[in-house]
């Protein structure tokens, strides 16, 4: 059974599915691309009713959804219905949007008239993970179905129900059979399926492994695609910043879905000046959460999305502590049922030590102590990856200029706040390229077209 539900809380098993056989993904990939030939040509208006619909429908049944979300991969129930609610806001968003972000745009030769259009490419596959399992599948569906492209998607194994609720909620919107189709298939079939001549475009979202092995597979095809990789993310507090407002973002930065986000703060570099006083603040809100069942709204520690990414991060912990890295808080799993981790400080992290370059994936802090604003930014820079970053200054000019010097994608001001449907999000370096959300989500898969007349005598 590659596609199982097992609840990280208690380590119950609530659900098996079969992968599909070859004969079954043959016959939806016909499907897909038999939708794709009237897809493309259906009106914006009527596309968009479709997306809107399946936004209002997520709306309306954003607590049993967030439950599937608890359920599957330990989210904490409000954290939970946040993200069902911010995933029915993005299907909105491009279902009002798509049309004047794909509007014809004018140019403007020496001779004659011309302009650029935009038009779908066609099947587009999707592999997404178990993090955000509707966020995820909302911020590929919503641009690229108003596009006109239609979508396979293989989803993460740990979270099946909340796939199949995903297709469910289009199905249930008035979509056309194969507009949207979930791919319970295995990581050889992923092969295929890029293989297969009807796949005009590829995007990922997960790890840097899955992103060199999908993208390489993907451009030996000579396939378009876009990577949305890990992250190790920068949290700069400089010698002016507000100290409350900064402990407060790093809980919310580390904390925020058990620190199982690429964009969270995962790199907490402070000038010397502050460093003490952050640093005790910091540890004793950490040391203050307690686990309990992510259903219950008081709970303020969930548990990690399964038993092997607990182990996972417990021995890049190890790892670390046997090169010198010192834990100042936790370090361990908690002694209980379920995948739970102590919220975890880590300090004295030399440059040769893995956990320098790695990304932890969990409740796990690595903290660094610098002398400067120029040191901050070097180590920051001195990263392989550049998804996100942010820097606490009480002086806005000054944390513009430093947010202009971080190699990312994405930088915040006194804030790591990146959830708007609006603001393109992606990173460069190890984090992957291409973007997701805003104007510039939606141009991914698209056919950027010139189309020009010049009213001229044939050359001789």
């Amino acid at each position: 059974m590659a596609y199982t539900t097992i609840n990280p809380y208690n380590g119950k098993l609530l659900a098996q599915f079969e992968t599909l056989t070859d004969q079954q993904l043959e016959q939806k990939l016909a499907t897909a691309a038999q939708c794709y030939l009237s897809w493309k040509n259906t009106p914006y208006a009527e596309r968009a009713a479709i997306i809107a619909k399946a936004g209002e429908l997520m709306h309306a049944r954003f607590d049993e959804l967030a439950r599937k979300v608890t359920l599957e991969m330990g989210k904490r129930i409000n954290e939970a219905r946040g993200e069902v609610k911010f995933s029915a806001d993005i299907l909105a968003y491009y279902a009002k949007n798509a049309e004047r972000f794909l509007a014809p745009e004018a140019l403007h030769p020496v001779e004659g008239e011309a302009h650029m259009e935009s038009s779908p490419i066609g099947v587009v596959f999707g592999v997404e993970p178990w993090n955000f399992p509707f966020y995820q599948l909302a911020r590929v569906a919503g641009p690229h179905l108003m596009a006109g492209n239609v979508l396979v998607i293989k989803h993460a194994g740990c979270v099946p129900q909340c796939a199949i609720a995903f297709e469910q909620l289009l199905l249930d919107a008035g979509a056309p059979a194969g507009l949207y189709t979930n791919l319970l298939i295995s990581h050889e079939q992923s092969k295929q399926v890029v293989d297969d001549e009807r796949i005009r475009g590829v995007a990922l979202t997960g790890s840097v492994a899955a992103g060199r092995s999908l993208a390489a597979w993907a451009g030996q095809n000579l396939k378009p695609s876009s990577m949305e990789l890990g992250g190790s993310d920068a949290f700069i507090v400089l010698e002016d910043a507000d100290l409350d407002l900064a402990i407060k973002w790093a809980i919310w930065g580390r904390m925020y879905n058990c620190g199982q986000t690429c964009c969270a703060a995962k790199r907490f570099i402070v000038v010397d000046k502050l460093a003490d006083a952050f640093l005790e603040g910091f540890q004793a809100v950490l040391a203050a959460m307690l686990p309990g069942d992510p259903m219950d709204e008081k709970t303020a520690l969930g548990p990690l999305s399964s038993e092997a990414a607990l182990l996972q991060l417990l021995e890049q912990v190890q790892t670390a502590i046997a090169h010198g890295a010192k834990v100042l808080l936790g370090g361990g799993r908690i002694d209980r049922p379920g995948a739970f981790m102590a919220p975890t400080i880590l300090t004295d992290i030399a440059p040769d030590n893995p956990a320098f370059r790695d990304e932890f994936f969990g409740p796990v802090a690595l903290f660094f102590r610098v002398p400067d604003e120029e040191a901050a930014i070097a180590l920051a820079n001195d990263s392989d990856f550049g998804l996100g970053g942010s820097v606490f200054t009480r002086d806005l000019a000054r944390g513009q200029r430093v947010a202009s010097r971080i190699e990312t994608g994405m930088m915040f001001i006194n804030s790591i706040s990146w959830s708007d449907a609006e603001l393109p999000f992606g990173g460069i370096k190890n984090s992957g390229y291409g973007r997701e959300l805003g104007n510039m989500g939606i141009q991914q898969f698209v056919n950027k077209k010139l189309v020009r007349y010049v009213s001229a005598q044939a050359p001789v």
